[in-house]
């Protein structure tokens, strides 16, 4: 079977989720390709893919417009195969920012007209190294206010490994749908 794993990244936390998504599937014996959104000289293939993996960070309520785009462009043949999104922010860090993380997937759905099968809201990183003045404070104010983190103590990730581990198993093991009724593929 054939996984595509179609991710954008900021920070560099996605990339790492995307390729820990890449170990897990070569490791239950799938063939996996890995594609960056960004990479707009690439060509993007889906043919002959069974299950594909899409992962973005969020930024100021959006996932990267590079992303959605290819989102946008293939969401016809995407609606065809089985998807799971990977959405990854700060706000899915904390129980009280779970229907914010949420939020950030309605509006994307509604900027590039596709849906996955199933998402899943995963905790991003705080990489404060590579944060100038403004996001620090953007950072420290606004998305972190009244949460019980100070960004002060430098670099943390917030990704919960085994809890991943398990979305991505579960979406891997399902039937597919070339084996479901015919209307799964045609939903979305």
């Amino acid at each position: 079977m054939n996984v595509l794993i179609v991710f954008a990244t900021v920070e560099g936390q996605t990339q790492k989720i995307a390729e820990f998504a890449q170990s897990l599937a070569e490791k239950a014996g799938y063939d996996v390709t890995l594609f960056d959104a960004a990479d707009k000289t690439a060509p993007l293939s889906l043919e002959g893919t069974d299950k594909i993996i899409l992962a973005a960070p969020v930024h100021e309520r959006r996932h990267p417009e590079t992303f959605e785009v290819v989102l946008a462009a293939h969401r016809t043949e995407l609606a065809e195969r089985d998807t799971l999104l990977l959405s990854v922010s700060l706000s899915a860090a904390f129980e009280d920012g779970m229907d914010e993380a949420q939020e950030y997937i309605t509006e994307m759905e509604m900027r590039t007209r596709f849906k996955s099968d199933l998402n899943a809201l995963v905790a991003g990183a705080v990489r404060t190294g590579s944060y100038d003045y403004f996001a620090t404070q953007v950072l420290r104010h606004v998305v972190l206010r009244d949460r019980d983190y100070d960004p002060g103590a430098g670099e943390h990730e917030f990704t919960d490994w085994d809890a991943l581990a398990n979305v991505l198993a579960t979406f891997l093991e399902a039937e597919t749908a070339s084996t479901q009724p015919p209307s799964k593929a045609s939903s979305g």
